[in-house]
């Protein structure tokens, strides 16, 4: 807005749309499309800025939905708001680098490093984002600071291999060192992880995990299989044993630590024996919640070669089965606490029912919590009363 532009609900006359693409699956890139070909309908007339990971290696199809967008790859992200001021002379100008608010968001997302090396058969992510680049920790604090002063209590660090920060800075850092550099920022009450690499959830991490008063017990690990055969044919660097003897070791360093994982399901090759260590595993770990993809071949990848793909029938019934067995072992692992106070975090009106506040444990446990005070964005304490499977209700203590 300090720039001239107002961002507006779609549906209403506008001059620009910006779509940020993803690429990681089919899904993803016919959303992407879906999104386009609606701009179009919407607004004929708007000029459509598309950016993102699709841009990288299908501009070809981006241009056959519409031949006019504007295509910014990701080296030029940054340089989208000085590309709209350009086309209209009477615009300040306001050149910022930085992502200063999230509209309908409570958590501010915070991004300190971007692409990955890790090369894994079945991921198109190295192609389009490339090797490995960290933000120096004197510009993340500002960013951070700029956050914090707009209301956001809790930042998420994010990352597309989150753990890999700093490995490519003159200066060599990691992700611990940028989690200190936050703790200072007066106002800041939570600091979480996006996802992080079990080869990279070191014994520092942990510690830091262990003492530290703002940042929250709870990683998202993935996993992708529990089958050292199909783990191998991904290209994945974490054996099933190394997943859980890490698991292991973080569990009995912090007991109620919420582990979340990423799951993919029919990986050219997986038979039944495969995917049965996979839902072994996933019983062994207990996770708060289980994200589930089924494979979708990648062009570019080396996967897409690989000869022995699974129909979707199986993957279908697979992952409906893993879905079964995620929910049962979240709620086993929420149970715990039930009757037990803790600390949440509230980001709003609950969609559920609007009588009710919901926000997220320190350990992301969603928890809904009745009061006819405006508790948003506030950290309030609850006794968790009722434990369901998608959400949990707790007592307010005034």
């Amino acid at each position: 807005m300090r720039a001239g532009f107002q961002e507006i609900d779609n549906g209403r006359e506008t001059d620009f749309y910006v779509i940020n693409t993803c690429t990681v699956t089919h899904r993803a890139d016919a959303e992407s499309f879906n999104l386009m070909r609606r701009a179009k309908r919407e607004n004929p007339k708007a000029k459509i800025i598309v950016t993102g990971c699709l841009t990288e290696l299908d501009e070809d199809k981006i241009k056959k939905i519409d031949n006019e967008a504007l295509i910014v790859k990701n080296k030029d992200k940054n340089r989208i708001l000085e590309i709209l001021e350009s086309r209209d002379s009477q615009l300040i100008t306001h050149k910022s680098q930085v992502i200063t608010f999230f509209k309908g968001h409570s958590r501010a997302f915070l991004k300190i490093q971007d692409g990955c090396n890790n090369f894994c058969s079945y991921c198109k992510v190295p192609l389009v984002r490339g090797a490995l680049k960290s933000k120096p920790i004197n510009t993340i604090i500002p960013e951070a600071n700029k956050l914090v002063k707009n209301g956001f209590k809790e930042i998420v660090l994010c990352g597309i291999c989150l753990g890999s920060y700093g490995k490519d800075l003159q200066h060599r850092v990691n992700v611990v060192d940028a989690i200190e550099a936050l703790e200072g920022i007066e106002g800041l009450m939570r600091i979480r992880l996006s996802s992080i690499e079990a080869n990279d959830v070191s014994d520092i991490l942990i510690e830091k995990m262990a003492h530290s008063k703002k940042l929250c017990r709870h990683l998202h690990i993935p996993i992708q299989s529990g089958d050292n055969e199909i783990l191998k044919k991904m290209g994945r660097k974490c054996s099933r044993q190394d997943y859980l003897s890490l698991i292991q070791k973080i569990k009995s360093r912090l007991p109620e630590i919420a582990i979340t994982t990423d799951v993919l399901v029919g990986f050219p090759g997986e038979e039944e024996v495969n995917f049965k260590n996979t839902l072994d595993l996933i019983k062994e770990i207990s996770p708060l919640k289980v994200h589930i993809f089924p494979y979708s071949p990648r062009q570019g990848t080396p996967a897409y070669n690989f000869k022995d793909r699974i129909s979707p029938v199986p993957i279908r019934e697979r992952i409906l089965r893993l879905e079964n067995i995620a929910k049962t072992y979240s709620f086993t692992y929420k149970k715990q606490f039930l009757n037990k106070d803790m600390d949440v975090l509230i980001e709003g009106h609950a969609k559920e029912n609007k009588e009710y506040w919901a926000g997220y444990t320190d350990n992301y446990i969603k928890v809904l919590v009745k009061s006819d005070q405006n508790l948003k964005s506030h950290l309030v304490q609850v006794r968790l009363k009722k434990i369901n499977e998608d959400v949990s209700y707790g007592d307010l203590y005034l």
